[in-house]
């Protein structure tokens, strides 16, 4: 449209219309004359408006959902970290109590023996060194371990050092098939060897083929010469069976370790033996005490009324 004179005009007539309208709209209130042009127009757009809206709102609680999600997501990873840290910690509280409770026996056996031992841990098994039955400590010749030390814990004897690292030494066990201690038994002092059958299990050589042996009887080491590879009176097992042969000169028995090689985890070395041989009073402290019979009292009513008697 062409600025003329006559759409200046026009254009003043309609902003004079506008107003005038929207003056009547106001005055009227509910009853403008407008109103129903307004309830049309509302008729006819409102659908558009709901659609729009039902289009976009699942696109804004999409986006609302994901936002969430990742917040979620945040907050499960975070409690799972703590969850993982606090299980970790209690493990190793409970490693840490199992391990204060093998140190605890091991030196209540070095104290009954007079030992003077080394703590160390078992770090490795003796796959490395082949198939026998081996393991591998954390204390070596810088701890002052050398050959043919023993090694106890505080169930008893566990076996005698090889090989010495600097850091590190290897124990061949007491179950060993190669592994030969001497031994005493306890209260007849019967002498013997005993060795390894693996896993579990003592074979042991009586040198007296008369000696009175059963079933239940317990052994401790013999000794060596100057205390190497064996000091005396560790506790080696119990008899579980007496083989019967008749005219040997030897007697043959059956032994269980009182060690159980497969869960070693805190040892010590013997690295000074003890002052004098204690035989089998380390045997004295394993056994458990017996109890004491409970004192019991007996009341007898008497007829007459009499005071009852106690029995």
């Amino acid at each position: 449209m062409r600025d003329t004179r006559e759409s200046r005009l026009l254009l003043v007539l309609l902003v004079a219309i506008a107003f005038a309208l929207i003056t009547v709209d106001l005055r009227g209130g509910e009853q403008s004359p407008l109103d129903g042009a307004r309830q049309g127009a509302a008729s006819v757009l409102g659908p558009v408006e709901s659609g729009v809206a039902s289009a976009v709102n699942p696109v804004g609680n999409a986006i609302a959902a994901v936002r969430d999600s990742g917040d979620r997501h945040d907050r499960i990873t975070r409690l799972e970290r703590e969850n993982a840290a606090l299980k970790q910690e209690l493990g190793s509280d409970d490693r840490n109590r199992a391990r204060a409770k093998e140190l605890d026996k091991l030196l209540k056996t070095a104290g009954a023996g007079g030992y003077g031992v080394k703590g160390a841990q078992v770090v490795a098994i003796g796959a490395a060194q082949g198939f026998s039955w081996t393991v591998t400590l954390d204390a070596g010749r810088e701890d002052g371990i050398r050959r043919d030390m023993t090694v106890i814990n505080g169930d008893g004897l566990v076996g005698r050092v090889t090989t010495v690292g600097p850091a590190t030494s290897t124990v061949v066990l007491a179950n060993d098939p190669d592994f030969t201690v001497g031994t005493r038994m306890e209260n007849s002092s019967e002498l013997g060897f005993a060795t390894g059958r693996g896993g579990n299990a003592l074979s042991v050589q009586l040198l007296n083929g008369k000696a009175k042996v059963k079933k239940g009887d317990r052994l401790v080491t013999f000794g060596s010469s100057d205390d190497k590879p064996f000091v005396p009176g560790v506790p080696v097992g119990e008899v579980t069976k007496v083989e019967r042969h008749k005219g040997t000169l030897t007697r043959t028995v059956r032994v269980k370790p009182y060690v159980g090689f497969t869960r070693l985890d805190v040892v010590g070395i013997v690295v000074q033996p003890p002052r004098q041989n204690p035989r089998d009073d380390v045997l004295k402290v394993k056994k458990p005490p017996k109890p004491k019979p409970t004192p019991t009292v007996t009341v007898t009513a008497t007829p007459g009324g009499e005071t009852p008697s106690r029995s």
